[in-house]
């Protein structure tokens, strides 16, 4: 029960195949027959060798919602090439722009890729099916990890597809505004997003230098962005008085974007966090021999946190208790 399984199959139940069996094709034709979207990760091609590709599928279940999410789609010259998010990462341009110029590039510390690829496969199954609820059909979704990435590059993309901008890596500043980034205080990092005209003259007034916002190098948006860097030492200079903690309060009440660099473990315990209920504790888990607390989704629904409300289960753990439930007729169909 290896940390990355835990971590995402709570509420979730298990059943196990060996689809290069006959009779374990049959048990899962008998699932299809039943359901309303199928996922699959396999390279292009695979689940057509094992004859359970979508046109195998569509007879069985004719208005299913088919989602292949590999990394680099059902087609093109690299279509059969293997992929792990940290391929994709360095071939879609992340890594480039991910660090400063002197550490670039540097690999994003998470598997971005992968939860993209995921993200887009799920919002895309969730469009299919509201086609299927009012027209009764199906389809067959192709999903691209590096297709994925490049849609949420946004405006590094935009900017060189629209206006020519070959993007650089900028460590913790951003090319859009100024000042607009992380910023060293008396006590920890802070980011501080000052991307409009009064924003900017708020926090020099808080940070006890209102000449800044007349200085002819910071007055306006565009010398800003020119003289980020002579700006940003005279803002940290004004700030090592004070915490991080401190001054994103006293930023946030008067209306600038602020907050602190955290770790993982100090976000965590925020109570922010902990009021909304973002993880979900589990006593018993199959297979563990300790209590296990998990993430749940990003949202709420009507009020209400949409908790997994059991713990991830040991490798097929439901397989008795799923093909009992099946509708007699999905079994007929199936083997039909």
């Amino acid at each position: 029960m290896g940390a990355s399984f835990l971590a995402q199959n709570a509420g979730k139940r298990s059943v196990v195949l060996d689809l290069k069996k006959e009779a374990d094709r049959e048990r899962f034709l008998d699932l299809v027959a039943s359901a309303d979207a199928l996922v699959e990760n396999f390279r292009p091609g695979v689940m057509d060798r094992l004859g359970l590709g979508y046109e195998a599928l569509k007879a069985v279940r004719p208005g299913v919602v088919y989602c292949a999410i590999s990394g680099f789609g059902q087609t093109g010259p690299m279509r059969d090439n293997p992929a792990y998010d940290q391929i994709i990462q360095g071939l879609s341009g992340i890594m480039s722009i991910t660090g400063t110029p002197e550490t670039a590039p540097v690999r994003v510390g998470y598997p971005v890729a992968n939860t993209l690829g995921g993200s887009v496969g799920a919002f895309a199954i969730a469009s299919a099916l509201v086609k299927q609820k009012t027209s009764g059909e199906g389809a067959f979704l192709d999903v691209s990890m590096l297709e994925c990435t490049l849609s949420a590059l946004g405006w590094p993309v935009s900017n060189y597809l629209t206006a020519g901008v070959d993007p650089k890596p900028m460590g913790n500043e951003n090319m859009t505004a100024a000042p607009l980034g992380a910023f060293r205080t008396g006590e920890g990092l802070l980011n501080i997003a000052a991307n409009k005209q009064e924003q900017f003259v708020t926090l020099c007034r808080l940070i006890g230098r209102p000449d800044l916002a007349s200085d002819p190098r910071f007055a306006e948006r565009e010398t800003r962005k020119k003289n980020r860097t002579v700006l940003k030492t005279e803002i940290e200079e004004a700030l090592a008085g004070t915490s991080a903690a401190a001054w994103e309060k006293t930023l946030n009440r008067a209306g600038v974007p602020a907050g602190r660099v955290l770790t993982i473990p100090q976000v965590l315990a925020e109570p922010q966090v902990l009021e909304r209920q973002v993880t979900a504790r589990f006593e018993d888990v199959p297979d563990v021999d300790r209590p296990l607390t998990v993430l749940r989704g990003g949202f709420m629904v009507d009020g209400e946190a949409p908790l997994p409300t059991r713990p991830p289960p040991a490798l097929g753990e439901h397989i008795d208790e799923i093909f009992a439930q099946l509708p007699p007729r999905a079994k007929a169909k199936a083997r039909a």
